[in-house]
């Protein structure tokens, strides 16, 4: 799992089977300091609820697509979870 930030939408017009009702996002992947690491990616959302500005947990490969209620669809990136708040702990930084 990696922390990343919700930076944009994707509309796509096609979708592959099992992918109807499946929302795409644009995140940032972040390091452990929350900064921007690497290219964006786009994700399926597996929550259903994520959304723009929000920090969320992807996946990649095989358990993204395992994330999806239909699994071993074709998708590289799945947001597996919502992060409600961040505690560093002593010495983090």
């Amino acid at each position: 799992m990696q922390l990343a930030r919700v930076v944009g939408t994707v509309v796509a017009s096609v979708k592959a089977d099992g992918l109807e009702g499946v929302k795409f996002l644009i995140v940032q992947p972040l390091d452990r300091h929350r900064e921007p690491e690497g290219s964006p990616v786009v994700a399926a959302d597996a929550v259903h609820m994520a959304g723009p500005g929000e920090l969320v947990y992807i996946v990649g490969a095989r358990e993204a697509a395992q994330a999806l209620p239909q699994t071993f669809v074709p998708v590289d990136h799945a947001i597996v979870g919502i992060v409600d708040a961040v505690e560093e702990l002593g010495g983090a930084r």
